[in-house]
């Protein structure tokens, strides 16, 4: 018979969860205050700068793009009822709609989730119900005009602005923990250091101020989401790290396309911060994968093919007019101007368009510089990740002799700032991918994260090459305090060109005085502004200058809709309806289902009957009936005027 053996029961204990990197020791300065090194002072640091840099934007009201996806988009106007097309339809789908167009992007645009936002904040303010939407999307709005529809816009725009604001707080606040938590987690400074060049920087106010631009914040927002809660689940193994992650990077999708970056970026860092084997870091980014084809799929559905004929509008496709090697070379050049203004953030401009900037080929020194430099970038990116692991107690680079945990601390942060910068930057430089612009400024908000580690870096290191070691931090802390400074004055100044798109378009037309689009745009605010002027000499030279500034942008794109619609409607002004027909007809060629084409022909055959010229008022509403064979209004003029004629009675 077995014996029973008594076991002195074992006490269980509870594994304690690993502390999270945010928690582990680092090595305080003792000559820098401790409070700077907590996480809510340094939060509370990049937040002020970000509300103090850009509240002034509460002011302003739409500009640019913000016509598209907010001020004439039905969807987000139609506040939570308008969700779900949000979700499956293009983001631009229906501001074409309104013009009888389809997609003219390349490759379309899946970005919802910043439309969203647009749509609840439009359920709070008083969704536009569907009886009321053709009046409300048609409504003029013109700049200096203030009834009561406009009135109201404007203060729903400036609650708009607040928001953007509180989401670039937000913004900041979690790449500052991203930062602290993985890239420098043992140099809380460095951390805040990057965090503060990023929130100040000028480069940043087309981000900000122009309220559709809210997609690139969120989605670096949520991507630095991922980050973080990728890092957790590593550390602490709990499921619902995990999960957090997926749903934060499905979020950054939904945001922009950017999120892509991460199949790359999420096993370097797990490489060069986790200290994980290269085969286990790609391992663990295998669950983001679901996510990407989640995404692909969704988007696929929704995102129907471009226009056929926008490949030759050259304000979508900046590259239609070039021959040869033009293309590829004026790209290469061109990426240079991205950095040019993260080192030396002036003159900005909204638009960088067809004709802003010339085209060039491999003869052109620009071309070479740019290859140089970002064949360096790339050279470095590589040389770091390659030695990053070397067994050797010192590296060389350069020449220089570098002890070998040194080199693996700066090799690491070095290495993901210029992979966190080039893989961003691959996505808007067009050599990859049309994008439908040559550049601009927004497009570099993800890029200057990477740009702003690196610089925190070197000027951290720069600091404590200085002895006595006093001197060096007085140095660098006088050093951010100017750039603080001098950001400021750059970025609230930019800030008010954004109030509305004459503000915007008539101060870089100094800047960018052969854009098409912005000598257009700022034609359209002249000739509309002529009929708030107070005597009929006013009037005129604001047509006048109007016609002027839309000739100009004519000689350059020769077959843009936009001006001779314009030009049509400023010879209307001038109550000279042949010149106004003229213009008429030339959109009645290219673009024969322009919504207001009908009821330009019928206003300009008004004209001429009230001149007296009967057969051009005659063509004009023929021209008007067979564009429109339901306008009653044109139809009935005719039959009055041919009955007249007959009967002799025309006065």
């Amino acid at each position: 018979m077995a014996k029973n053996i008594n076991k002195k029961p074992v006490p269980v204990t509870k594994t304690a969860p690993q502390p999270v990197a945010e928690q582990k020791p680092f090595i305080r300065d003792p000559k820098i205050p401790a409070w700077l090194y907590d996480f809510k002072i340094q939060a509370i640091i990049v937040a002020a700068l970000a509300f103090i840099f850009y509240i002034n934007t509460v002011q302003n009201e739409s500009a640019h793009d913000d016509t598209m996806v907010i001020v004439q988009n039905e969807y987000s106007l139609e506040g939570f009822a308008g969700i779900p097309a949000i979700f499956t339809k293009d983001a631009y789908d229906s501001y074409y709609k309104q013009f009888n167009s389809s997609n003219q992007l390349s490759g379309g645009r899946y970005r919802p989730l910043s439309i969203v936002t647009f749509a609840i904040e439009q359920q709070f303010f008083g969704a536009v119900p569907p009886a009321k939407m053709d009046s409300f999307l048609n409504h003029p709005m013109v700049f200096g005009k203030h009834d009561p529809h406009e009135q109201q816009f404007i203060r729903q725009m400036h609650v708009r602005h607040f928001i953007n604001v509180v989401w670039y707080m937000l913004c900041v606040v979690v790449l500052l923990y991203f930062l602290r938590y993985i890239v420098f987690k043992s140099n809380p400074i460095m951390a805040l250091l990057a965090a503060v060049i990023f929130t100040i920087h000028p480069i940043h106010t087309e981000v900000v101020a122009n309220v559709k631009s809210r997609d690139e914040i969120m989605s670096l927002l949520f991507m630095c989401l991922t980050f973080i809660f990728a890092f957790k689940y590593r550390e602490r193994k709990q499921l619902k790290m995990l999960v957090y992650a997926l749903v934060f990077y499905f979020l950054s999708f939904l945001s922009k396309e950017y999120a892509i970056t991460m199949l790359i970026l999420l096993p370097l860092s797990f490489y060069l911060f986790d200290r994980e084997s290269m085969k286990k870091s790609i391992l663990a980014t295998l669950p983001f994968l679901g996510v990407v084809a989640v995404y692909i799929i969704l988007r696929l559905q929704v995102v129907g093919e471009a226009n056929p004929d926008s490949a030759y509008e050259i304000l979508n496709n900046p590259y239609a007019f070039a021959v040869g090697y033009e293309k590829i070379a004026t790209e290469i050049a061109t990426s240079l101007n991205y950095l040019k203004l993260l080192l030396f953030p002036h003159p900005l401009s909204a638009d960088y368009s067809y004709a802003t900037i010339p085209y060039k080929d491999f003869s052109n020194p620009l071309v070479w510089l740019s290859l140089v430099v970002y064949g360096g970038m790339i050279w470095f990116m590589f040389f770091f990740f390659r030695k990053f692991n070397a067994k050797t107690p010192t590296v060389s680079i350069l020449g220089l002799q570098m002890p070998q945990a040194k080199f693996k601390n700066m090799a690491g942060i070095l290495c993901f700032a210029i992979a966190f910068y080039m893989l961003h930057f691959l996505m808007i430089c067009n050599i990859l991918f049309d994008i439908g612009a040559t550049m601009g400024e927004r497009l570099i908000f993800h890029s200057s994260v990477g740009f702003s580690i690196a610089v925190a870096y070197f000027l951290y290191r720069g600091m404590e090459k200085i002895k006595p070691e006093p001197v060096g931090k007085i140095l660098l802390a006088g050093f951010m305090a100017v750039v603080i400074c001098i950001s400021a004055y750059i970025t609230i100044e930019r800030n008010t060109d954004w109030k509305n798109d004459y503000t915007l378009f008539k101060h870089d037309i100094n800047i960018v005085p052969n854009s098409v689009l912005v000598n257009a745009n700022v034609a359209a605010a002249l000739i509309d502004h002529a009929d708030f002027e107070k005597d009929s000499a006013g009037r005129a030279a604001d047509v006048h200058e109007g016609i002027a500034l839309l000739n100009k942008a004519l000689y350059f794109h020769p077959t843009y809709v936009a001006s001779y619609l314009n030009k049509a409607l400023a010879f209307f002004k001038l109550q000279q309806p042949d010149s106004e027909i003229v213009n008429l007809d030339k959109v009645s060629t290219m673009f024969p289902n322009h919504p207001k084409l009908p009821e330009m022909y019928y206003n300009v055959g008004v004209m001429f009957y009230v001149n007296k010229q009967y057969d051009k008022a005659a063509d004009a509403w023929k021209k008007c009936l067979k564009l429109k064979p339901d306008y009653g209004q044109a139809q009935n003029a005719l039959n009055v005027m041919t009955n007249s004629l007959k009967a002799g009675t025309v006065p």
